[in-house]
């Protein structure tokens, strides 16, 4: 049968030793005939990001630290998500979010359209899974969903983020460091920018032409 998006990044977990449980949340029924083997564990959508985000979480109460990954990764392997955990090894964090420079991209990936934000350090768009500490999740769930709200839009974004730090997002000269403090504050956590140099996170399938780069490089792979 033809393979989903979601096969690929549930694979892509499967298959690396540092992740335990597999919890998929979405349409619960279309899920249980893909993953019926007792290995994933399938919970019905909710409405909205934050609210599948905490449906999962139910699942996992004794989890330290849970990672989020989005279904609309399909080049996602084993060893990347290996790479960003020994990244997040390094840093004491409630919340890790991969961040991947634009060169890194367009070398693997030359016809990528992504949404770019130019900082002090180089230009950068995120990616698409996340490193959170569920506790402190639950405290950060409104302001949260504000600014994933404003994620595709950065000028939105940073008129929430203040005049100054306005300013120098304008003239590109943030650094990484001023970006994690600002959204630490704004969500009363502890965030950090992780640095990845794997490009098929920030590669998420959310117009035709993605599809068309996503389905050529899994048919040549």
């Amino acid at each position: 049968g033809t393979r989903a998006m979601v096969d690929y990044v549930v694979h892509a977990l499967q298959h690396c030793p540092r992740v335990g449980r597999i919890v998929v949340v979405g349409p619960a029924e279309e899920l249980a005939s893909r993953f019926n083997s007792g290995a994933v564990t399938v919970v019905a959508a909710r409405d909205g990001i934050i609210k599948n985000i905490e449906a999962g979480l139910e699942r996992l109460p004794e989890a330290k630290r849970v990672l989020l990954v989005t279904s609309d990764i399909p080049l996602l392997t084993a060893g990347i998500v290996e790479n960003f955990l020994n990244l997040c090894g390094t840093m004491e964090a409630d919340l890790y979010y991969p961040v991947v420079s634009r060169s890194a991209v367009e070398r693997r990936f030359a016809s990528a359209r992504r949404t770019y934000v130019a900082l002090k350090e180089g230009v950068f768009t995120g990616g698409n899974l996340f490193l959170v500490n569920p506790a402190a999740f639950a405290r950060c769930v409104e302001k949260g969903e504000q600014l994933i709200d404003l994620r595709k839009s950065p000028l939105k974004l940073s008129r929430l983020l203040g005049a100054g730090f306005m300013l120098k997002f304008l003239f590109h000269s943030l650094t990484i460091g001023e970006v994690q403090e600002k959204v630490s504050q704004l969500l009363g956590i502890k965030g950090v920018a992780v640095i990845s140099n794997d490009p098929e996170i920030g590669v998420d399938v959310d117009k035709p032409d993605d599809l068309d780069l996503v389905t050529r490089i899994l048919e040549t792979a």
